[in-house]
Formats: structure tokens, sequence, C-alpha cells
């Protein structure tokens, strides 16, 4: 789906944009001062920040008998 999406509005909706692992709270940082943990969540204050997913990726569970 988010393949589709125009380049501009792809950048703009993904780009450097995480999220707060423990708040699930969005916001907008440099990845490289992700990596080093220098960005700390507004909302908790948590450095568990993860990047935002831009494809949604379904597995089909074929295991269930």
């Amino acid at each position: 789906m988010a393949s589709l999406l125009f380049p501009e509005l792809k950048a703009r909706k993904f780009d450097r944009i995480f999220i707060c692992r423990v708040c699930k709270t969005r916001m907008r940082a440099d990845p490289e001062k992700v990596r080093r943990n220098l960005i700390r969540c507004r909302k908790c204050g948590s450095k568990y920040l993860r990047p935002k997913k831009s494809e949604i990726t379904l597995v089909a569970s074929s295991a269930k008998k």
C-alpha cells in the first residue's frame, strides 16, 4: 500500500518518524541520534524507539490444524 503513494507523501508520512515502544507516541527525529540513544520520548522519557512501519505485512498462518 505504501509503495503506491507519491514519493513526497511517502517521505512525509514515514521518513524520520519513530514510535515509542512504551507509550506508542509518534515523533520525528534524526535516525543517527536515535541509534546513539540521544533521543528520548517526550511523553514518558523512554529511549526505546522503533521506526514507523511503512508496509503492512500480513502472514497467513497455515500452521493451525
